[in-house]
């Protein structure tokens, strides 16, 4: 059964037009160093399933796209890398601290921003309409999922 998610990025780490760019439009997806975040991709996430790709800490955070989910799990590579910004000294190829999976471009959509999404009392409970919410990676129901693509059809 396809879960359905709200993936985060920043336009500066990986925008919806850099991965249309991609060769296979595909991108591990990596740098994630939160608990909860990595949980849901180890544990979770499937091959197929479907996120919305959402761009954070920009001037117009928002839906930008679709991605799906085009990998299993696996550990994820800039932890082992020195030269990264995502480096993690306590990781190692046997006991990895951190897992992603691979997403590639579904398809980019009309923009739909934050302050659209909170007009609407059926998406009231989505966890990145509420205050202080920092999780790169969240789940949505099957109901938001659908009334997100409605509007993306307007």
């Amino acid at each position: 059964m396809v879960k359905y998610w709200l993936m985060k990025s920043e336009p500066s780490e990986c925008s919806i037009d850099s991965l249309a760019h991609l060769p296979k439009k595909t991108i591990e997806w990596f740098g994630i160093r939160n608990y909860q975040a990595r949980n849901f991709m180890r544990d979770e996430m499937k091959l197929g399933d479907l996120a919305f790709f959402w761009h954070s800490s920009c001037k117009e955070p928002g839906i930008y796209g679709i991605v799906e989910v085009s990998t299993e799990v696996h550990p994820e590579t800039t932890q082992f890398d020195l030269e990264s910004d995502y480096y993690d000294p306590a990781s190692t190829a046997e006991n990895p601290r951190w897992w992603c999976v691979d997403i590639r471009l579904f398809k980019k959509t009309r923009y739909v921003s934050i302050k659209e999404l909170r007009e609407y009392p059926e998406l009231s409970d989505m966890q990145v309409l509420k205050r202080g919410n920092r999780l790169s990676i969240t789940k949505l129901t099957k109901t938001e999922w659908e009334f997100i693509n409605k509007l993306l059809l307007q």
